[in-house]
């Protein structure tokens, strides 16, 4: 592929549903524009760094479909990263700083070792850092949601690049691996804009000339009744990975219509759409696209989220759909028709002699059929019947219609009974 695009990530932590968001909207630029699709770890900050926490966000982006073209390692370019740092050295374009955070006050840097001579430096015995100089003009860039950007010399400073253990910081690695893997478009968090400027400077310095565009996205931000969950607590709730990919790329951009998978939001996606303002996360829309997408699911497979590999079971799902919302609130519903039901209070006796009546019963094709042979032979019917029969099928007093579930039920009465 000629170029490519990419979603860097830190193995740090929980991937946010704003990182979530950048990947999916990078992923399907990249697919409209038919160029490659690239997940980056940006590993810098050793100290944070969590075992394992890699392969559970590629697990993640699996999930939802965001199968990539290639996958790097930050720290994999470190001989890189260095040698681009001795070249800066060596046109007197960066400089060593023997400050420690003690002796630096407030967020910009004073310059106090950039004019130190190559004999200063070689006589001084503390760890130093270095520091690429900061520019002479402005850093400008044009953003396609936010048009220019400006960010004084003062604002982008003399930032450090090579920390004392000798790693790059974030800015300047993430520069020099933009540059190497020819990247030439970026989509990310609005917050970072004085990163791209940095980054931008770094390349300059460099001398590399070649154009990479930017677009920084506003967050998804908490509202008044909410904040803004992690990926992993939606999925362990029970949200679906089609419903809230749905629900992040709506939130992005005005979308030709309510439903629709990744794939179908290839054939429609258009960057230069996307909302150039924050969106406050709605937990209640999710819920409902979430309904929506398991109406939509196929009924085995819907199953499988119950530990059932049965389309039947999953056609009861469905017909508890309007009553909940996630895996996790209906598996109640679901648990408690195959579990042990509880014969006390006042249906106890007639749900006795419904649960012998069926012991001994034939299979009956219909609803319609069954409750005719219980009328019969119990002497119950109306509500004296349904009530009872519910709470023996179901374990519950309320819920969807008997003759909806049952078509669905049948073959598992004598199981559901016993």
């Amino acid at each position: 592929r000629e170029s490519m695009l990419r979603f860097a990530v830190a193995p740090t932590e929980e991937l946010s549903l704003n990182d979530l968001r950048i990947a999916l909207l990078t992923y399907l630029t990249a697919s409209a524009k038919g160029e490659g699709f690239v997940v980056r770890f940006e590993e810098g900050d050793r100290s944070r760094h969590v075992e394992g926490k890699d392969r559970e966000i590629l697990d993640i982006l699996e999930l939802f479909g965001l199968a990539w073209d290639d996958l790097h390692y930050q720290s994999r370019n470190l001989t890189i990263h260095q040698q681009l740092t001795v070249k800066l050295l060596s046109s007197r374009k960066a400089f060593a700083c023997f400050c420690t955070p003690e002796e630096l006050k407030g967020d910009r840097y004073d310059g106090r070792c950039e004019k130190l001579s190559d004999a200063e430096v070689l006589t001084i015995e503390k760890p130093f850092t270095i520091r690429i100089k900061k520019p002479v003009e402005p850093v400008k860039f044009e953003d396609l949601l936010q048009k220019e950007c400006v960010f004084t010399p003062q604002q982008i400073d003399s930032f450090v690049i090579l920390k004392t253990d000798k790693t790059p910081t974030h800015d300047f690695a993430c520069a020099v691996d933009d540059m190497l893997l020819d990247i030439r478009f970026i989509i990310r968090q609005d917050r970072e804009a004085l990163d791209t400027a940095r980054q931008i400077h770094v390349r300059d310095t460099l001398g590399y000339d070649r154009r990479i565009d930017y677009l920084h996205l506003p967050p998804l931000i908490a509202s008044e009744n909410e904040g803004v969950p992690g990926v992993q607590r939606l999925l362990k709730e029970g949200f679906f990975p089609e419903a809230i990919a749905n629900y992040l790329i709506e939130s992005a951009l005005k979308t030709p219509k309510e439903l629709f998978s990744l794939e179908e939001a290839i054939e429609w996606f258009d960057i230069e759409k996307l909302h150039a303002r924050p969106t406050p996360f709605d937990l209640s829309r999710l819920k409902w696209l979430n309904r929506e997408h398991m109406k939509r699911m196929d009924a085995k497979e819907l199953s499988r989220a119950f530990g059932f590999a049965d389309a039947s079971v999953g056609e009861v799902v469905k017909c508890h759909i309007d009553e909940a919302s996630t895996v996790q609130e209906l598996k109640p519903r679901i648990d408690a028709i195959f579990g042990p039901k509880s014969f006390e209070g006042a249906q106890a006796e007639a749900m006795r002699e419904i649960q012998s009546l069926l012991q001994k019963a034939p299979a009956f094709d219909s609803f319609e059929e069954l409750e005719s042979y219980l009328t019969r032979m119990s002497a119950l019917e109306g509500e004296a019947l349904h009530n009872p029969l519910r709470a023996l099928l179901t374990g519950f007093s309320e819920g969807p219609e008997l003759n909806k579930l049952y078509p669905h039920l049948k073959s598992y009465i004598q199981e559901i009974i016993r």
